[in-house]
């Protein structure tokens, strides 16, 4: 399961979230303007960055937009 902690505000996050949905790559959306989701992303990545994609099939997490669409892209 692919999850993508984002901010709604963030052209990096749009710039992600835009690739998967044009590619169709099932993915759960966390927002961080919610505080748990917040806390959340700082407890499994270390920092307040988005976007951070988290592969749990695969135990894979990353920031950087360019990476995860690369990422992805080794998925699809």
């Amino acid at each position: 399961m692919l999850e993508l902690f984002i901010l709604e505000t963030c052209p990096y996050c749009k710039k992600v979230t835009d690739f998967m949905d044009e590619n169709k790559i099932k993915y759960r959306k966390i927002d961080i303007k919610d505080k748990a989701s917040e806390d959340s992303l700082i407890q499994i990545g270390g920092k307040r960055q988005v976007p951070f994609l988290v592969d749990t099939d695969r135990n894979i997490q990353m920031y950087e937009s360019a990476d995860i669409i690369e990422y992805v892209k080794t998925l699809m």
